[in-house]
């Protein structure tokens, strides 16, 4: 393999960490991951279970986790989302990082931010600015209201 070809693999794979990184997750988290479908972003996903050494467990999990991603699209309906955040977060630890995934914009099922913040309000959240977190989604961190600040 050349060493240019190498560094770029290894740019990517940087690039990969430090998103899972930003999301607050930490080694030997558990990572909830609710609304898979075939359209996620893997390299997110890979990231994810690279950082905390762990694979993610889907929403059926029923005990307590360390974290949480949702994956949402434009379509579905807000309520819907808001009684997912609603779940996710009473499965969630005292604090635990908690982010709605959602198309960039111009992406097939991009969703505006201001439906993900009305859906974090209705359940009690507070939406961050969202982040970019792969090429083909943003990510919009929860909060409780009050925690955070």
């Amino acid at each position: 393999m050349s060493s240019h070809r190498f560094a770029i693999l290894c740019n990517v794979n940087q690039t990969a960490s430090r998103h899972a990184e930003e999301f607050g997750f930490s080694r030997g988290d558990i990572i909830q991951e609710w609304l898979w479908d075939d359209d996620v972003d893997d390299s997110i996903r890979a990231s994810i279970e690279e950082l905390t050494g762990e694979d993610l467990v889907d929403e059926e999990y029923d005990s307590a986790v360390d974290g949480v991603i949702i994956w949402w699209r434009d379509g579905d309906d807000e309520d819907a989302l808001s009684d997912t955040i609603v779940d996710a977060y009473a499965v969630l630890g005292e604090d635990g990082p908690l982010w709605v995934l959602t198309p960039k914009p111009g992406r097939p099922g991009a969703a505006s931010s201001s439906t993900v913040q009305s859906a974090a309000k209705t359940a009690g959240m507070n939406a961050a600015t969202p982040l970019t977190v792969s090429s083909d989604w943003n990510g919009i961190r929860l909060r409780a209201f009050g925690k955070g600040r």
